[in-house]
C-alpha cells in the first residue's frame, strides 16, 4: 500500500482539530462532533463505522488480513462548560464551552491514526477506534459499556492518550499500575435553626459549625490514613441559606476525594461519616452524608505498558520515551474500559509554556498531532503484526 505524505496529514489534522476546537460540545451533547469522525472514517474507507453507542459515541472497525485478534483505541470527545478566553481565530463560537482539556486534540489524533492505518495497513486483524462522548463527568465509558461494546465491537485490549502541560511536545509518558486516581464526590448537610444576626442564642445556627467540619476533614488524609496510601480530600464549595443579617440554618459542604485503592476510598466515606456525626453532635444539629463514587482507578497493565513504551520508542525515538515516577490524582474515564479488557494508558507533551487543563486559555498543541497519531499506528503494528 503507498506511503501517506505525513506533513500534509499533520496539515489536514491541523485543520479537523481546529474545525472541532471552533464548534466544542458538551457530554452527550456531542451530536455535530460524532457526526465530523463518522463522516470522516467513512471517507477513509473503513470497513464499518457505527454511530450513537452510548448515546453519542461512534465506534469504527477497521480489517486487515487473517488475524483473529482486535485492539481497541480510544480518544474523547466532549468539552467543558467554560468560556474561553483569548483572540484565536478558531475561539469558541459556542458560548459557555470550550475544549479546555485537549479533547479536541485527542479526537483528531485518532482520527489520523485511521487514515493513516486505512491508507497504509502494515497490521493483521481488527482496529476499534472508539470515540467516547461524556469523559469529563465519568459517564461515556459507562455508557458506551451499557449499550453492548464489547458484545458488538469485542477486542482484546485498549489503548488511550492524554496532552499534558508541561511536558515537552513528542514526550510520551506513561507507568505501570496505578497512573490515575479514583474520584469521590460527597456532600455534607447540616441543619439546624437559623435566626437573626444580632441574638445568635436565639437559634442554632450551623455556619461555625461547617467551618470547624471544614478544617477537621483534612486530618482524613493527614490522621487518619496511612502515610504510605496517596490520597487527597478537597472541600471545593460551603452554601448556605443567610443572608448579611441572617444567621444560616442549613448549610452544605461539598468536594471530592482522590485515591488509588478501594480500601481507601471506603476508609475516607467512614472517617467522613464519623467527623460529619461528631461535629453536629458537638454543635447541637443534625448531619446527612451523601457520598457517590464517579470514577475508578486508573491501572495500567504491565506488560501492555511495555509494549506501549516499545511502541512510542519506534513512533517517537528513545528519547523522547519516559517512564512516569509517580501515579498522578487526576481521573480518567478510560478506567472503565480496563474494568474489562487490560491497556494502557499514556501522556503526550503538550508543551512546557502550556496553559493548565481546564484553564480558559487553555489551547491544544497542534505540533503535537503526528506524534499522538505515530503512536497509535505503532501499538496496532506492533500488537497486530503481520506473519
Amino acid at each position: 500500500m503507498p506511503e501517506l505524505d505525513l506533513d500534509a496529514l499533520q496539515n489536514e489534522m491541523t485543520s479537523w482539530r481546529r474545525h472541532l476546537h471552533a464548534h466544542p460540545e458538551f457530554g452527550f451533547e456531542e451530536k455535530a462532533t460524532a457526526a465530523f469522525v463518522a463522516a470522516q472514517l467513512r471517507e477513509f474507507g473503513l470497513d464499518d463505522v457505527v454511530e450513537g453507542v452510548g448515546g453519542t459515541g461512534v465506534v469504527g472497525t477497521l480489517k486487515r488480513g487473517t488475524g483473529n485478534r482486535a485492539i481497541a483505541l480510544r480518544a474523547d470527545m466532549d468539552a467543558l462548560r467554560i468560556t474561553e478566553q483569548g483572540d484565536l481565530p478558531y475561539r469558541s463560537r459556542t458560548p459557555g464551552v470550550m475544549h479546555a482539556c485537549g479533547h479536541d486534540g485527542h479526537t483528531t489524533m485518532l482520527l489520523g491514526a485511521a487514515k493513516l492505518l486505512a491508507a497504509e495497513g502494515g497490521f493483521d486483524g481488527t482496529v476499534r477506534f472508539l470515540f467516547q462522548p461524556a469523559e469529563e463527568w465519568g459517564k461515556g465509558a459507562l455508557a458506551m459499556l451499557a449499550d453492548g461494546l464489547m458484545e458488538r465491537f469485542p477486542f482484546d485490549e485498549v489503548y488511550g492518550l492524554h496532552n499534558m502541560p508541561g511536558l515537552a511536545v513528542g514526550q510520551f509518558q506513561t507507568r505501570t499500575g496505578a497512573f490515575m486516581s479514583a474520584e469521590d464526590n460527597f456532600e455534607i448537610v447540616l441543619k439546624g435553626v437559623g435566626g437573626h444576626a444580632a441574638r445568635p442564642h436565639s437559634g442554632n445556627e450551623v455556619l461555625v459549625a461547617a467551618c470547624a467540619l471544614v478544617t477537621s476533614l483534612q486530618t482524613i488524609v493527614s490522621r487518619r490514613l496511612s502515610p504510605a496510601d496517596i490520597a487527597v480530600v478537597s472541600v471545593t464549595e460551603l452554601l448556605t441559606d443567610g443572608t448579611r443579617n441572617a444567621l444560616p440554618g442549613m448549610a452544605r459542604i461539598l468536594g471530592d476525594a482522590r485515591s488509588f485503592r478501594p480500601e481507601v476510598s471506603a476508609e475516607i466515606e467512614r472517617q467522613m461519616g464519623i467527623i460529619a456525626q461528631g461535629t453536629a453532635q458537638s454543635y447541637n444539629l443534625g448531619a446527612e452524608l451523601h457520598y457517590t463514587r464517579e470514577f475508578v482507578p486508573l491501572v495500567n497493565d504491565e506488560a501492555l505498558v511495555q509494549e506501549a513504551l516499545g511502541a512510542a520508542r519506534t513512533a517517537l525515538g528513545e528519547a523522547n520515551v519516559s517512564v512516569a515516577r509517580e501515579p498522578m490524582t487526576g481521573s480518567e474515564d478510560f478506567a472503565r474500559f480496563l474494568d474489562h479488557v487490560p491497556g494502557c494508558f499514556a501522556y503526550v507533551g503538550n508543551g512546557e509554556a502550556s496553559a493548565p487543563l481546564h484553564n480558559p486559555g487553555f489551547d491544544f498543541n497542534d505540533d503535537g498531532l503526528r506524534h499522538g497519531a505515530a503512536f497509535h499506528a505503532a501499538i496496532v503494528r506492533r500488537r497486530l503484526p503481520v506473519a
